[in-house]
């Protein structure tokens, strides 16, 4: 005999409070928890309203009006005039800028490395336990707060001027090639000087850095008999690869922005802005010749947005060059 079959229960036989396929319906929040969180973000954009005011005003509204200006003739004085791409050309064909160009560039490459070796230099010494480790410390960290006011680069000429501190040395050891400051192949390496010696900012990031490299590490290289060279080569840069490429890109672009000490230390006001025979005309210094001494601010505007390519450019190939460089821990 065949078993009873059930029949499948009516539509209207099933319970109407089941809950649908999808989930539960989430009720709405209450009207009180929508008005607070419409206060609080309110409250968030007001705190916020002096950096946004600050932004807008400062930085993207003079951005705009200087790409404006860059495709104009403006002098300050009169109504910018449209001339499309002249002020491009004639920067490129100006032999002053292609000299101002050069020496950045050598600036750069030169001072850049020499300030983060003496910068890595210290922070190796400054990582070991020591007496007076903190005075130390603070000590070399010093010029980097002060290095970059004006008053340092007065003192700065003053030294590297002729018959100065650096001259007299110089002639105690045979060396006679008078002041720097005064000489055109000679004072760039003056600037060169006064940045490596405000070594201190990247000093402190490589000790933070030093400090995260395991200790372990070093005992077994140690036990496999690996000598200081190779421990740091194997183990302290790929270690600190991270921070060490922190470092370079940050100083690269502090490097290309280098105005003050350079204006300073080549004659300033009064005299020859960029050095003599312009000997320390960066680039930022023969924008500002063309700009304020000049009245050429259509053209100084080109110089700025070209040297905004220039360090976008430079920023993006060390990102691609990472890669090959620098190690990260795993998941990071």
């Amino acid at each position: 005999m065949a078993p009873a079959v059930t029949p499948p229960p009516a539509l209207a036989d099933l319970p109407t409070h089941s809950a649908p396929r999808h989930g539960p319906v989430k009720s709405p929040p209450p009207a009180p928890l929508k008005r607070r969180g419409r206060r609080e973000t309110l409250a968030g954009y007001l705190f916020m309203s002096p950096w946004i005011a600050g932004f807008l005003l400062l930085t993207a509204g003079p951005m705009a009006a200087s790409l404006y200006f860059a495709f104009t003739d403006y002098n300050l004085f009169d109504a910018p005039k449209w001339i499309g791409l002249d002020n491009f050309s004639e920067m490129f064909a100006d032999p002053r800028w292609q000299h101002s160009v050069r020496v950045t560039l050598w600036y750069v490459v030169v001072g850049t490395p020499i300030k983060l070796i003496a910068a890595l230099g210290v922070a190796l010494l400054l990582a070991q336990k020591r007496r007076g480790q903190a005075f130390y410390r603070a000590a070399f960290y010093a010029p980097s707060l002060i290095g970059a006011s004006v008053s340092i680069a007065i003192v700065w000429k003053a030294i590297f001027s002729d018959d100065a501190i650096v001259d007299r040395t110089q002639k105690i050891f045979g060396i006679d090639v008078g002041g720097w400051t005064g000489d055109p192949d000679m004072i760039i390496y003056s600037l060169v000087a006064l940045t490596v010696w405000q070594f201190g900012a990247p000093m402190v990031i490589f000790l933070a850095g030093l400090k995260q490299v395991p200790r372990e590490l070093y005992e077994a290289a140690e036990v496999d008999g690996a000598g200081t060279f190779r421990r740091f080569w194997n183990i302290t840069l790929p270690m600190i690869s991270p921070v060490l490429f922190f470092n370079v890109l940050l100083e690269t672009i502090h490097s290309f922005q280098i105005f003050s000490s350079a204006y300073i230390v080549g004659g300033g006001a009064g005299g020859n802005a960029c050095g003599p025979a312009d000997g320390s005309m960066v680039y930022t210094c023969y924008l500002y010749v063309q700009g304020f001494e000049n009245s050429r601010m259509g053209l100084a505007s080109a110089m700025a947005w070209m040297l905004l390519v220039a360090v976008a450019l430079v920023t993006a190939v060390l990102f691609w060059s990472q890669k090959r460089w620098v190690h990260y821990e795993e998941g990071a």
